[in-house]
């Protein structure tokens, strides 16, 4: 039982399950999905019969009814713990790509893409950013034009997470004038006639499908706008909170998985007559780490559980990403110094998250947006 008065006996119980699912249906089979570069199917449908995709959305379409901060934390640490951003990014797509359709989706929209979902049966994407750019989502280009019952819509998506597995898209488009004013969302589905996507190499997340999306006349009808036409801007902004609060939950349990699995090495592996954990040398970066980790991880805590409360700390929840980020790329460091060359064979927990330090520092926002949204919200 984790002592921290954050935690109910029903989060407690929760991860349990959570972590028995990671252990089984995750751990054994990262190196397989690293290799083929994407999750299997069914692993969604394994993960909605035990609860984990509920998190924020109603009941009557499977899920836990309410959003709670703390319980999402539990989940994705218990996940993260496997060690593999890349299966994380993939399997928990539906958290960056359903709020939208669950806050402004009209109810038949909601039946038709939350149900199936949640179910395991679908799966959905946020597609934001463009080739041009991502942080600053104002000036997207993707035009989504009207013409009667339907919107037609042309640009390019990239960078997306699920992008090869998506049923659903949730899309921001310019419907109108440059600037905020005029962009819009649309759930687009995958199987619509004029949308390519094509699959992306990279230096880390290898077990996610990531991929450009390419719209060529893409019919859409009215009725797949997620809310008022050009109100897509507040309803993209109103989702990086907590992708942020995510992002930074993950990166401190990926910070604690390299340094546990640097940890055990220590304990057996012998240099100069003794175990490498009896050096002082070593002791002091095992003390670093565990000092950022728990700093990061209680400021989580308290951030998820005042989001709870009804507060909206964006300053705050900028800052903590960058904390939590700039920590896992130092354990991650640190791991692969105690483990020498064993950490930078293909295989170990610390070798794979080595890779993924820069995708966590930069996607949801990089640590430069970060901070200057923290000092904007600060009025400096």
């Amino acid at each position: 039982m984790n002592s921290s008065p954050f935690y109910s006996e029903d989060h407690e119980a929760f991860r349990l399950v959570v972590r028995q699912f990671t252990e089984k249906e995750i751990v054994p089979h990262i190196a397989e999905w690293e290799e083929a570069g994407e999750v299997p199917r069914n692993l969604y449908k394994k993960a909605a019969a035990v609860g984990i995709f509920g998190d924020g959305f109603d009941a009557e379409y499977g899920g836990h009814g309410q959003r709670d901060a703390i319980l999402r934390m539990v989940i994705l640490q218990e996940v993260s713990a496997a060690g593999s951003g890349g299966v994380v990014a993939s399997l928990l797509s539906n958290y960056i790509g359903l709020p939208p359709i669950q806050r402004f989706g009209s109810t038949e929209m909601q039946e038709r893409v939350l149900a199936s979902c949640l179910a395991g049966d679908r799966v959905a994407a946020l597609a934001i950013t463009e080739p041009s750019g991502g942080s600053d989502v104002s000036r997207i280009k993707t035009k989504a034009v009207r013409d009667g019952e339907d919107f037609v819509v042309n640009g390019q998506k990239t960078f997306i997470t699920s992008g090869m597995y998506a049923d659903f898209f949730t899309v921001a488009v310019r419907t109108g004038q440059e600037g905020p004013s005029g962009i819009s969302l649309l759930l687009i589905e995958g199987d619509r006639s004029g949308l390519e996507r094509t699959r992306l190499d990279k230096m880390g997340w290898l077990s996610s499908d990531t991929a450009t999306l390419y719209f060529d006349d893409v019919r859409v009808p009215v009725s797949n706008l997620i809310g008022e036409e050009g109100t897509g801007f507040s309803a993209i902004v109103n989702n990086f909170n907590a992708e942020r609060i995510d992002m930074a939950a993950q990166s401190i349990a990926f910070s604690r998985a390299c340094f546990t699995e640097a940890l055990e090495w220590s304990r057996e592996r012998e240099t100069f007559g003794k175990r490498l954990a009896d050096h002082q040398v070593i002791r002091h970066k095992f003390v670093e780490m565990d000092r950022q980790i728990n700093a990061a991880q209680a400021w989580c805590e308290l951030l998820a559980w005042r989001l709870n409360q009804g507060d909206n700390p964006v300053a705050e929840i900028a800052e903590l990403k960058v904390q939590a980020t700039t920590t896992f790329e130092f354990c991650a460091r640190e791991a692969a110094q105690i483990l020498g060359g064993a950490s930078y064979l293909k295989g170990s927990i610390t070798e794979r998250l080595y890779r993924e330090v820069r995708v966590q520092a930069i996607g949801g926002g990089s640590e430069e947006i970060m901070r200057d949204l923290a000092s904007r919200q600060l009025g400096i």
